[in-house]
């Protein structure tokens, strides 16, 4: 019987830098949560759909049976070492091409660094409220910080993929659509800076407003954090039908709007994918932790989401394990929702192929202006 193979070459459109040194056990199961607290008694993050996926797929690129112990498996990744374990975990993924968020602190490896350890190509996404940030540590004033601001926005659009932000941590998307005023924009900035210790974040509504339309108006995509995080995000203001009136608001600047995550409101996602043709998403952050039943939310995804604005991504983030794992899950429950739809006279098998080489490369390659050779 027909079997539709999702590709093996992928673009990770979202994703971040791995950790450069050697982990303990607890460092190590900490990236296996997005909580910021322990375990439950006499159990580890192991215990968890991710915990268990990764079991099931990373040992084998190691030298280790899938699914050994824990115990095991930590022991074998201090044998061989960080760089060596990244090296192998990374080439077995088939992404050719990683986009980075380099936006996160903890010493992280750069997009060169996840070059010459994966042999794939690496483009940068610029975090929006870093940059802010960045501005307002040397800024004298509220006028020079937004000088600096605007040049820093234009100076990233030159090199970079794509803007990022994470509104929905630092507010919530259910800010004000409308580009603020300049007036309200000079006495944000003046209040902030008055009032900013070194290292504090951005949590401003009209700066983080003036952050977006700054960035919407360089034409480079922004993706936007969408769905669950860790604690620091009130979940209720993360689902993305919060951005409607926004999303209605840009579509005339011709900016490309990519909500990343989106889990648990993947269908309202979908949705905004269906309705606006500016609008993509992603179910990255959902698949490693959901596991298992990863299949089950592509499925609710593609129910509505016109499948030329889905994309893949793993959101891996300091662990080259959680590269793996994503890559296998997703993968794998596409190959079997396709293959299922086939099977069921649902689909032919021309339009299956087609599809999964849009939602695993081709729509990526599109959006973020990617041509097979890796130019952009």
């Amino acid at each position: 019987m027909t079997t539709i193979e999702a590709p093996d070459r992928l673009v990770d459109h979202h994703c971040h830098g791995v950790a450069r040194r050697s982990l303990t056990a607890a460092q190590f199961t900490a990236y296996l949560t997005e909580s910021d607290a322990p375990a439950a008694p006499g159990t580890t993050f192991f215990d968890t759909q991710l915990g268990f996926a990764m079991r099931r797929w990373c040992p084998p690129a190691l030298g280790l049976t899938a699914h050994c112990p824990p115990a095991d498996y930590l022991a074998r990744r201090t044998e061989l070492g960080a760089d060596e374990s990244t090296r192998r975990l990374l080439r077995a993924t088939g992404i050719t091409d990683y986009l980075l968020d380099t936006g996160l602190p903890g010493g992280l490896t750069t997009p060169g660094e996840v070059a010459a350890a994966s042999g794939a190509r690496t483009h940068e996404i610029v975090r929006l409220e870093c940059l802010a940030e960045a501005a307002a540590d040397v800024a004298g004033s509220g006028q020079d910080f937004l000088g600096r601001l605007v040049t820093a926005v234009h100076e990233a659009a030159r090199t970079a993929i794509a803007f990022k932000s994470v509104v929905a941590y630092r507010h919530g998307l259910d800010f004000d659509p409308r580009p603020p005023r300049t007036q309200e924009v000079y006495g944000a900035a003046g209040r902030w800076l008055a009032l900013r210790k070194p290292g504090d974040r951005l949590h401003d509504p009209v700066l983080l407003r003036h952050l977006l339309w700054t960035a919407a108006e360089t034409g480079l995509p922004l993706q936007l954090h969408t769905g669950f995080g860790d604690p620091d995000l009130r979940l209720h203001r993360g689902d993305p039908l919060l951005l409607t009136d926004f999303i209605r608001a840009v579509r005339p600047t011709g900016c490309p709007l990519i909500l990343l995550h989106t889990y648990p409101y993947h269908r309202n996602a979908a949705y905004l994918a269906h309705a606006y043709p500016h609008v993509h998403t992603d179910i990255g952050l959902a698949v490693p932790h959901t596991g298992a039943r990863a299949e089950a939310v592509l499925a609710e995804t593609l129910e509505l989401a016109p499948f030329g604005k889905l994309m893949f991504s793993t959101d891996a983030y300091g662990l080259p394990e959680l590269y793996l794992t994503g890559t296998r899950l997703f993968t794998q429950a596409l190959t079997r929702l396709l293959t299922s739809w086939v099977r069921e006279g649902a689909w032919t098998a021309p339009d299956a192929r087609r599809v999964a080489e849009m939602i695993t490369s081709g729509t990526a390659r599109r959006v973020y202006g990617l041509d097979p050779d890796g130019r952009d």
